[in-house]
C-alpha cells in the first residue's frame, strides 16, 4: 500500500501551482468545457455495494446503523442484528456477475448520452477501482474486477466522455 501522506502532498502541490485555487471564487471563474456545454444529456451512475440490499438509496450503508430509520428496520428484519451481519457482509454478495461494461456503454450511446459519470467511491468508502491506498475496493473484494476501469475503457470506445465521481468528502461525518 502507498503512503497517503505522499498523495495528499501531491494534491497540495497541484493546488499551489494553480491556475485555480481551492475556493468558490476560483471555481466560479473556471469556464465550462465545450463538450460539457454541448453535451446536453449525460448519465450519472450510482452503483456499488449498496446495490446488494437495494433498499432506500445509496446511503443505505450509513442509514442502516441509525436506529429508527427505515433502513435500520429493514436491515434487522431482513438480515438480522448488525453484530451478526453488518455492511461489510454485503461485499462478498456484490459479485457483479451480470456486469458488462460494453453493454452499458452501447446502451448509453444508443440513448443519446454524450457523457457518463460513474461513482468511483461513494460514502461507504468502497472504491470501484483498483487502489494503491486501500484494499477496500472492487478489484480485490466483491466482484474482484476494476469495474470503473472497464467502464472508462468502454465509454472511450463508444466516444462517450467519462468522468468519475468521488463522494469522499462525506466520510468524516458518515456515522451521523
Amino acid at each position: 500500500m502507498k503512503d497517503m501522506k505522499e498523495y495528499l502532498k501531491q494534491i497540495d502541490e497541484v493546488i499551489a501551482r494553480g491556475p485555480y485555487k481551492d475556493d468558490w471564487n476560483s471555481l466560479s471563474a473556471h469556464p465550462l468545457p465545450k463538450w460539457f456545454r454541448n453535451g446536453k444529456f449525460g448519465i450519472f451512475i450510482h452503483w456499488g455495494v449498496y446495490s446488494v440490499p437495494a433498499f432506500g438509496s445509496e446511503w443505505y450503508s450509513r442509514n442502516m446503523y441509525i436506529q429508527g430509520s427505515p433502513e435500520f428496520e429493514h436491515h434487522v428484519k431482513t438480515y438480522g442484528p448488525h453484530k451478526d451481519f453488518g455492511y461489510k457482509d454485503f461485499i462478498p454478495l456484490f459479485k457483479a456477475e451480470k456486469f458488462n461494461a460494453e453493454e452499458w456503454a452501447q446502451l448509453f450511446e444508443e440513448a443519446g448520452a454524450k457523457y457518463v459519470v460513474p461513482v468511483a467511491e461513494h460514502h461507504d468508502g468502497f472504491q470501484m477501482y483498483k487502489s494503491e491506498l486501500s484494499h477496500w475496493n472492487a478489484a480485490e473484494m466483491g466482484p474482484k474486477r476494476d469495474t470503473l476501469g472497464e467502464l472508462c475503457e468502454a465509454f472511450h470506445k463508444h466516444g462517450l466522455v467519462n468522468g468519475a465521481s468521488s463522494h469522499r468528502a462525506e466520510h468524516w461525518f458518515f456515522m451521523g
